[in-house]
């Protein structure tokens, strides 16, 4: 209720005005929440993780893993939110819900006597202010690539430094320890922005030996342990790694961490497997920038049933709303390489026309091979669009819902329109085993 007042006295004052003083009105609102909840982050152990991408399925296996200590913990992601023992959906469309929302989850998460929380922390969360109260005990970083760039000024230099912010002590902080994905180019940016002396762990692939990829999941060596985990893709390696980290950190053993690990064998929208008795895989995934496109492209080319005769075949859209556009022409590159059959559909068009969205990776795609209406297909209608890919598959194909993961509404032209691949997909399957 308090948002919506707050939004409505927004539309009363001028634009001009607004942005002068919206640092200050951001800044005031975060205190607001703390103060109406009472400041509930401070008798928890927060675990906030930032970066571009992994950023949800690290809290998740963050989350799997402490609970094997035998606490209860709590998690909020852009596909889901758990308190203790209950999970649901995000359904607020946002990484990092509102300063009350995101207070009164801490609230509820408190008083169920969770001792840990971890949380994804976005640029436009800590821009806003909605880190304030979350007093960090923790900051991990994940990576970084160009994104939201048009809401820092179009500068990379500035989307970096406000990720940055959550490593450097404030007065509502309790940082101990910062934990830094070490292969990433920007690592550096984050392992110095700390001034005080605290606690720094960093994880790289490096360290990771005797990876192996199969339909069940991935195992991998790291510190001379073997660790399995139940989800598909290389790339979760790098997710899985500061939960180890974290779970030594925090006293758990070796078989502890591993138990954790390998029971978390779902998040939504993230590699997921959907199973309705087909004889071709179909998974569906957030990739929707350049580097978790191409993770993605490689890890169904490695669950093809014939690596020759077999083709991946990707659903995929972009974004509008002032996204960075250079992103829909490395989506077009990466699937006219490595996919064999490309269909362009809607994703989050916002007020921005879908068409000329679509085509931008389309053309792109076209670049590197591909032909329309033979292997490339702009069809933007995301249910067709998804019946297209399913009536294309044969026995041991490999279909790629990409880009939208877990998401259930799109937003066209300012409204919430529901749309969720993974229950277009079901219903899709099912009708062909009827038709069988």
């Amino acid at each position: 209720m308090l948002e919506k007042i707050l939004s409505f006295l927004k539309k009363l004052i001028p634009k001009n005005i607004f942005k002068l003083a919206q640092p200050a009105y951001h800044f005031l609102l975060a205190i607001l929440g703390m103060i109406i909840y009472r400041f509930p982050s401070r008798k928890m152990i927060i675990i906030g993780v930032t970066g571009t991408k992994g950023k949800t399925s690290t809290v998740n296996f963050i989350h799997s893993v402490l609970s094997e200590s035998g606490q209860k913990v709590g998690l909020i992601s852009t596909a889901n939110i758990k308190i203790g023992e209950k999970e649901f959906p995000n359904k607020y469309h946002m990484s990092m819900p509102g300063r009350f929302i995101l207070q009164k989850f801490l609230r509820e998460m408190k008083n169920a006597g969770c001792k840990y929380v971890t949380l994804e922390v976005t640029s436009e969360g800590i821009k806003q202010w909605r880190h304030l109260g979350l007093f960090l005990d923790v900051a991990v970083f994940t990576n970084l690539s160009p994104e939201h760039l048009a809401s820092h000024g179009g500068s990379f230099a500035k989307y970096r430094e406000t990720k940055t912010r959550i490593f450097k002590r404030n007065i509502f902080d309790k940082l101990k320890l910062i934990i830094v994905n070490a292969d990433d180019e920007n690592s550096n940016y984050f392992l110095e922005a700390p001034k005080d002396t605290l606690e720094k762990l960093n994880y790289s692939l490096g360290r990771v030996s005797e990876f192996k990829e199969g339909e069940s999941g991935i195992s991998f060596e790291f510190e001379k342990e073997v660790y399995k985990l139940n989800i598909l893709g290389k790339f979760n390696i790098y997710n899985a790694l500061p939960a180890i980290l974290l779970g030594k950190r925090y006293g758990l053993n070796t078989t502890q961490i591993k138990e954790g690990l390998l029971k978390l064998n779902l998040i939504p929208g993230r590699m997921e497997l959907i199973e309705e008795g087909q004889d071709f895989k179909v998974i569906v995934d957030y990739a929707h920038e350049k580097l978790s496109m191409n993770s993605l492209l490689d890890s169904a080319e490695n669950l093809k049933n014939n690596p020759i005769g077999n083709k991946i075949i990707i659903v995929l859209g972009g974004d509008g709303g002032g996204r960075d556009e250079q992103r829909l022409y490395d989506m077009g590159e990466a699937v006219g390489k490595k996919a064999d059959v490309v269909i362009v559909s809607d994703s989050d068009p916002y007020f921005d026309d879908e068409l000329i969205i679509a085509e931008k990776i389309a053309g792109e795609a076209e670049k590197f091979g591909k032909v329309k209406d033979k292997d490339l297909f702009i069809v933007l209608d995301r249910a067709e669009a998804i019946r297209k890919a399913i009536s294309l598959a044969t026995e041991g194909d490999v279909v790629l819902l990409a880009t939208r993961g877990s998401l259930n509404t799109m937003d066209i032209k300012g409204k919430k329109v529901p749309s969720d691949d993974r229950v277009i997909v079901r219903e899709a399957l099912r009708n062909i085993k009827k038709d069988i």
